[in-house]
This record gives structure tokens, sequence and C-alpha cells, in this order.
């Protein structure tokens, strides 16, 4: 799951209308920014194992801190008393917590048996949903459309800018999701940890689109 997760992002502008979208981003992708610093760090582990499934050569041999349900959950109430204590929103708090625990619920979809509930569980969990490269398309494709709808649907373009950065945001975010779909299995799990760590550039991306739209609904802005 790639672009399924900056769609729910997107999407969320439309429940919480004052909440920017880096925000919103930071949450959804949260499990996924953290998961590259463990990697390069060596508290985390993955494996390349070409024709593991049919989308993804990864093996997440490892990835309790970022990716078991249980630190999930701690991660999405972090988050959420985070923003409430500085925001006083409950409404959005809870928002915020809700799209931190998404993400292990779309990965849960997409992924081969590989999510552990509890940090040293050897079960482990995940639907499948990468050994069909069709469905896969499919699935994330309709989260990332729909998510883009109801963000349009939420703001309106203060200026040029407003405008061309968020299709420049979607071109960009499509090329790198069809680049992972058809390009070659990363050379080793050093490049992947570093290349993942690029997505934080993507959160003040969105903070910037954001700020030269107007969210309709937020009496704030």
């Amino acid at each position: 799951m790639f672009i399924g997760h900056f769609g729910v992002a997107l999407a969320a502008k439309k429940l919480t209308p004052s909440v920017r979208l880096g925000t919103l981003l930071l949450a959804a992708q949260f499990l996924d920014f953290l998961w590259p610093i463990l990697l390069v760090t060596g508290l985390e582990k993955v494996a390349i194992v070409p024709g593991i499934t049919v989308v993804n050569p990864l093996d997440f041999t490892s990835y309790p801190i970022s990716h078991s349900l249980l630190a999930v959950i701690g991660w999405a109430l972090l988050f959420g008393f985070a923003y409430y204590m500085w925001h006083r929103s409950p409404k959005c708090s809870f928002v915020l917590g809700i799209l931190v625990v998404s993400h292990w619920v779309l990965d849960l979809i997409v992924h081969r048996p590989d999510l552990p509930i509890m940090p040293n569980s050897p079960a482990r969990y995940g639907l499948g949903l990468w050994n069909s490269l069709s469905a896969t398309v499919a699935v994330e494709g309709a989260l990332f459309v729909l998510g883009v709808g109801l963000y349009l649907s939420a703001t309106r373009t203060r200026d040029r800018i407003g405008n061309w950065a968020l299709w420049l945001f979607i071109i960009v975010l499509g090329g790198i999701y069809a680049a992972n779909l058809f390009g070659p299995p990363p050379p080793d799990t050093k490049i992947i940890g570093w290349a993942a760590l690029a997505l934080w550039l993507f959160v003040p991306w969105a903070y910037w689109i954001d700020r030269h739209r107007r969210a309709l609904g937020d009496s704030s802005r």
C-alpha cells in the first residue's frame, strides 16, 4: 500500500477541514515514516525476495516497533494526544489517531501474512492482495482517486500555486507508484531505508499545498 495511504490522508480533509494536509499525511503515513528510521538504525529488518508476492519483493522479517498492532495503537494514542495538547480539538485528535491505525488496516489487506499483533508474537497476518497486480492497482487506485476527489470537494484554490502544486503532487505520487510496480527490485536493503526516508519530503509539500488552498467549512481560516 502506497498511494492508498495518501488517498486516505487527502480524504480526511473533508472530515477535519481545520487540520492541515501535512498533519493528515503525517498521521496516515506515520508508520512508513517511522519504519525507514528504524530500518537504517538496524532496529527493524527487511529482506529482498523477488517473487515473494507479485507486487512487492520485500520480506518484512521484523518490524515490531512500527507495524505490530499493539505498537500502532500506542502510536495512534500518542499522535492524537499530542495534537489535542496543541489544538484542544477532541474530534480532530480522534480522526488523526484513526488515521494512524488505518495504515495498519490497509496494510493488512495487501500484505502477505507478515504483520504481527503483539511485538514479540510469532503469529503474522495479511490477506495477500499483493498476490494480484490487477486487484492491488484497482483497490489502491480507487482509494487514491476517491481521496483526491474528496480533497478537491473540501477545498478551493487561493491562487495558481494551490492548483498546480496539488496536481504536481498527484503526478509525482503516481509516477513513484508506477516505478515501484513495474521497476526492478532494489539492489540492497540499505538503499530501501534511505530511499524511504525521502517520503518525509511529501509532508512539507502537503503543508505548502494546503497553505495555498482554502478549506471549506473551516471558520478559522
